[in-house]
């Protein structure tokens, strides 16, 4: 076993500098696992821990985890097995925060040459499918294209989830959601599970990565390599675009996690409704849409960690009329601007279908429009012609339960 220590103070002079630091060990060639394990001052510090090998990304686990394991065949969560590299490899720090008197760390790097020595814990037996589950919500589309429920926004235990990939998949089916986009932070390691998991449970699941930054965040959905955080926001989308994805901005209004970030151009997605919009009476993620990109695609998300935390899978529902119950389908009908939101799966959702607005599950609710209500809406299912701009559902007390896209 060759083992490699760093220690020392991480300052606020260094988070100045950068706020990520590059801490070297060597792995020599036939080697059979490397664990590295980061030990710091709590007292007002947060540090994340991240990995490159010489051939580049390895994983990543910001503020999750506090070791991991990478050995050819399996990984920590968050880390991706495959071959060590002999070479220089590099443990990334994030000094996410710094107290003004600094904090100590110490880093330590084990290479091991024999099997066995070195191994990630073993993930949890597989979960039974669900004997039942809510059926389909049967809602009006058109051109061969049926509206499903998802959620554009979740994590795993590949970052700072508490589920397993498919303890994640067989709650939202549970829920009754077509699909998810799996959205770890700063992470593809959970990519490889996600084809196993929903043939299991029999949900559509979207891989996605949510890159993370202080400035802001940003889901890039489909299938694509790591898009490197580290560069600017530019960077994400133009990656995205080349690999044939999307990317959202991700909860624009949301705390010490809004979106504050400048880009030449827009992504095509905005995550309007995410589960802080905590007063849907408040039009402020509406204002925000309006302002930063009137034709960005609306999505919402759950931002599903654990729970007790956040919203549960589906609050906010994504719904996505597409011609096809698979990720590609679904992110083609997202992009084309077929999609609604709504507060939950089984509540009233507003739909655009052709030249018609349809409400669904509203009777007594109030449709509006840019300019201000519009109609009141009577029976299960309602028809309005369409128009221009974002349209809503409401309530009598003016909260919004439903949205549409701008697009007629």
């Amino acid at each position: 076993m060759e083992v490699t220590r760093h220690a020392g103070r991480w300052t606020l002079e260094d988070r100045f500098r950068s706020p990520w630091h590059y801490l070297p060990f060597e792995v020599h060639a036939g080697a059979c696992a490397l664990r590295v394990e980061l030990e710091y001052e709590r007292s007002g510090a947060i540090m994340d821990l991240g990995c490159f090998g010489p051939a580049g990304f390895r994983g990543w686990s910001g503020g999750a985890r506090r070791a991991f394991v990478i050995t050819p065949d399996a990984a920590t969560p968050g880390y991706l097995s495959g071959e060590l590299e002999p070479g220089t490899w590099q443990v990334v720090i994030g000094l996410h925060r710094v107290p003004p008197g600094g904090a100590e760390y110490t880093i330590t790097a084990e290479v091991a040459s024999s099997p066995g020595e070195l191994v990630p814990a073993t993930p949890p037996e597989p979960l039974p499918p669900l004997a039942e589950r809510p059926g389909s919500r049967m809602l009006p589309a058109a051109g061969g294209r049926s509206w499903l429920a998802g959620d554009m926004h979740t994590h795993t235990v590949h970052s700072d989830g508490a589920m397993t990939v498919p303890e994640l998949a067989r709650l939202a089916a549970g829920r009754g959601l077509d699909f998810i986009a799996v959205t770890d932070h700063n992470t593809i390691s959970h990519h490889g599970e996600l084809r196993a998991a929903s043939g299991a449970h029999g949900i559509v699941l979207i891989p996605g990565q949510e890159v993370t930054t202080e400035a802001g965040h940003a889901n890039a959905l489909g299938s694509m390599g790591w898009i490197d955080f580290r560069e600017p926001a530019d960077s994400w989308l133009e990656a995205a675009e080349q690999a044939g994805c999307l990317l959202s901005v991700n909860h624009p209004i949301g705390g010490q996690v809004s979106w504050a970030t400048p880009m030449k151009r827009r992504p095509p997605l905005i995550e309007v409704w995410h589960w802080s919009w905590l007063d849907t009476r408040w039009t402020t993620p509406l204002g925000w849409w309006l302002a930063w990109d009137p034709e960005a695609i609306p999505v919402g998300g759950s931002d599903w960690h654990r729970p007790g935390s956040d919203a549960p899978p589906g609050a906010p529902t994504t719904w996505v009329a597409a011609e096809a119950a698979d990720p590609a389908a679904i992110l083609a009908a997202t992009a084309a601007g077929f999609t609604a939101v709504s507060a939950s799966r089984d509540g009233p959702v507003l739909l655009r279908v052709g030249d018609e607005l349809i409400a669904s599950e509203a009777d007594g609710l109030i449709l509006t429009g840019p300019d201000g209500p519009k109609a009141r809406i009577r029976g299960r299912l309602a028809k309005f012609p369409a128009a221009e701009g974002c349209h809503r559902i409401v309530d009598l007390t003016g909260a919004t339960v439903a949205l549409t896209g701008q697009r007629a």
